[in-house]
């Protein structure tokens, strides 16, 4: 959900902002908010069996937070999809540290462009990725993927009140207009061939210890190793971002969605 404050983003280099941004979240466990307990309140809330093989497809997965916990907790087979190759390679990294390298298959792929045949998966999974592409266009993309009576569950940055300060919602009418209520993103499923059988927002802990307190506490390290304006960019950016969350947090967060896809 980056921005770069006061700068045309078209004035950097596209690949030494990716370059930057890497290098931030490489190392961390999480590329956005969430928690090892949200990741299987979904999984439970979904109906799932922890003890059946299901075949899981894990879209924008990062380093493999999502992927790791249903892995570790479940007895599925996981493909893990990213479109950032670093990602991909520290996904299975982790796996095989982990032990789980078994039932975990990473791979580079672009989400709009997924390389796997029409009913191939019992779940979809997506923490955050969504946004990469938009909500709509996502449900729409991703429905193929799954067999008839399969669960999707997604998360996507949801407003939270009907009604919000006017510079709120002038930040996310910019950053990412698709914003809605909950309500509004349960139509955008229904209209697409999936039946909403749970939803739950996120805890404010899966942005703050989750994703928030890591990443600040690099953004020092980050200027040291990259002195010059576009890292100051990248970590004001940063910075903006979780004092956006921390002064409105009342207002807009991460809902969990989960739907079965309708015959």
């Amino acid at each position: 959900m980056s921005a770069f404050p006061d700068q045309d983003a078209s004035a950097w280099d596209e690949q030494a902002v990716m370059d930057l941004l890497l290098d931030l979240h490489l190392p961390h466990e999480r590329q956005g908010p969430g928690s090892a307990d949200a990741t299987m309140l979904a999984w439970d809330l979904a109906g799932l069996d922890r003890a059946t093989p299901y075949r899981v497809l894990d879209i924008g997965s990062g380093t493999g937070a999502a992927t790791l916990t249903i892995a570790s907790e479940t007895a599925s087979n996981v493909a893990a999809v990213d479109l950032l190759t670093p990602f991909v390679a520290e996904l299975s990294r982790r796996a095989m540290q982990r032990g789980v390298d078994g039932r975990v298959t990473a791979l580079q792929a672009s989400m709009d462009d997924l390389p796997f045949a029409d009913g191939d998966f019992d779940v979809v999974w997506a923490e955050g990725s969504a946004y990469n592409i938009g909500f709509e266009a996502a449900i729409r993309a991703w429905r193929r993927l799954l067999r008839p009576g399969g669960m999707l569950v997604a998360s996507e940055i949801t407003w939270l009140t009907a009604a919000r300060p006017p510079a709120l919602e002038d930040h996310w009418n910019t950053e990412y207009p698709e914003i809605d209520l909950a309500s509004a993103k349960f139509g955008v499923l229904e209209r697409h061939g999936f039946s909403p059988t749970g939803y739950f927002v996120l805890p404010e802990d899966c942005w703050h210890q989750g994703y928030y307190e890591p990443i600040l506490q690099d953004l020092d390290s980050l200027l040291e190793r990259h002195p010059g304006a576009l890292a100051e960019h990248v970590v004001l950016a940063e910075r903006d971002e979780a004092a956006l969350y921390d002064a409105y947090s009342a207002h807009f967060g991460y809902g969990m969605y989960i739907a079965r896809r309708e015959a």
